[in-house]
């Protein structure tokens, strides 16, 4: 049972970490600890991306600025109470870290598989220019009854086949993570930055039940 659930939600990243580990949560006794990988794009930009590291895995208090990791794990979600609302938070929940002398330029540093179900109805829209997208929310089922909700972006043809998914449609997603910057108004005068985290598409397909 475990074993097959874990397998519908697999990452890999591999990139460089740009800060400390601070403390997330704790469950059962077991600290959880959050800190950013800087993971490269084929283009000269990067993604910075939360990874969730149980303090039983690695020594959460060391110093590794700087220094390059290759994690598997899962994209998990959960959500934060603040604001006097809930906000979901994404992170790579790490199940093996491993540190690395140098991430070669033809390693595949960032890679996501989904296997899970739309929970709202897809969003399809065009952007001034013409181009596609399409955010699909899918619902990738833990053990024990929990779920994470995790946020997909398509573009061009796959945003139009993912515009007639339906709620509860089980669907298979390949991709990527990315982090992308907004503005939050918070009032009239007031607007902050913050970043998003979702999986950009490069391939999906419905599964049958």
């Amino acid at each position: 049972m475990t074993d097959k659930v874990i397998e519908n939600n697999q990452v890999t990243i591999m990139g460089e970490i740009v800060s400390d580990f601070s403390f997330s949560h704790e469950i059962f006794g077991e600290g959880f600890y959050l800190a950013d990988i800087r993971v490269k794009r084929l283009s000269e930009s990067y993604d910075e991306i939360p990874l969730m590291v149980s303090e039983r895995l690695l020594d959460v208090k060391g110093d590794y600025k700087g220094m390059n990791v290759a994690v598997n794990g899962q994209f998990r979600s959960y959500n934060r109470h603040e604001e006097r609302k809930n906000r979901l938070v994404l992170s790579v929940f790490a199940r093996e870290i491993a540190f690395v002398d140098e991430v070669e330029e033809s390693a595949k540093s960032n890679q996501i598989y989904l296997d899970g179900y739309i929970c709202k109805e897809p969003i399809y829209r065009k952007t001034p220019l013409g181009r596609e997208i399409a955010d699909v929310l899918l619902a990738v089922n833990r053990p024990y009854g929990k779920s994470d909700y995790i946020p997909c972006i398509c573009w061009g043809r796959n945003a139009r086949y993912a515009n007639q998914f339906k709620v509860g449609e089980r669907c298979a997603i390949w991709g990527r993570i990315q982090s992308r910057e907004y503005m939050k108004k918070l009032s009239e005068d007031e607007i902050e930055k913050r970043v998003a985290f979702e999986v950009s598409v490069s391939k999906l397909e419905l599964l049958e039940e």
